[in-house]
């Protein structure tokens, strides 16, 4: 004959979930803001890269855009000297002018070129000026996150092994528990802002907050038989001897594995 659930061994499973549950809590608090630094970092390096690559390319275009200019100006020479000696052999004043004009063509295309490409070379000058500047922000970067990755991995070694115990023990707690209760533990621990939704009576208060309770209402809850709840947090209540009890009983189970 199975063993009737009393509401004391209800009182004493939900408050064993808390205690897990609080220490879990504790534990990544411990990491605090580390993770999401990271991530951070992460994505700041990922950005620094694709604007690096992309100046590095525009770069790259710019001196590609200065070799056509100097093979359009070697070409222009040639253009030059080639009608110069043919000036040399014409006929008439009409036939040389014709080449003079050429000639002068040709020297503007050469103008203008060099033109392009001083400004070309300050451009150069602009992006290299950028790319060191990015470069020197990612190195500062990658050797911060790299600062921030071993702390994060550091605590995780000390941390993740207790956390997997105590995820697995929350699991086994919580099939002790019925499922109404269970649904309504959560949405108070989800709602409450330091993920307390069981709480002992401490100095005739329900613990962290300053709303007194009802002595009738104390001895109710010292009583465990009924479910009692607080009127102004809505939170479990149970008793200081059974929140103590519980919690030896638990540091005791995760001390042994």
């Amino acid at each position: 004959m199975a063993k009737e659930v009393t509401t004391e061994d209800k009182l004493r499973a939900l408050y064993d979930l808390q205690i897990i549950h609080s220490r879990i809590d504790e534990l990544r608090s411990v990491r605090g803001e580390l993770p999401l630094e990271v991530e951070d970092l992460e994505d700041e390096i990922a950005g620094l890269e694709t604007r690096l690559n992309k100046t590095k390319a525009e770069l790259n275009d710019i001196k590609n855009d200065i070799s056509d200019k100097e093979n359009l100006i070697a070409d222009c020479r040639e253009k030059i000297t080639k009608y110069e000696e043919q000036q040399k052999n014409v006929r008439n004043n009409r036939e040389f002018e014709a080449l003079n004009k050429e000639i002068e063509f040709q020297q503007l295309e050469i103008q203008l070129a060099e033109k392009r490409i001083r400004e070309f070379g300050a451009r150069i000058d602009a992006k290299e000026e950028v790319i060191s500047g990015i470069e020197k922000k990612l190195e500062e970067r990658s050797s911060h996150l790299g600062f921030k990755k071993s702390e994060l991995e550091g605590i995780l070694k000390e941390t993740q092994k207790e956390e997997e115990l105590l995820n697995k023990k929350a699991s086994e707690f919580e099939k002790n528990i019925e499922a109404r209760l269970l649904e309504a533990y959560k949405r108070i621990r989800h709602r409450a802002k330091n993920g307390l939704a069981v709480v002992p009576i401490e100095r005739g208060a329900s613990a962290g907050s300053f709303f007194t309770i009802p002595p009738q209402r104390q001895m109710e809850v010292a009583a465990r038989k009924r479910i009692i709840t607080d009127e102004h947090s809505g939170r479990f209540l149970v008793d200081a001897e059974l929140a103590r009890e519980e919690e030896e009983k638990i540091n005791g189970l995760i001390a042994k594995a």
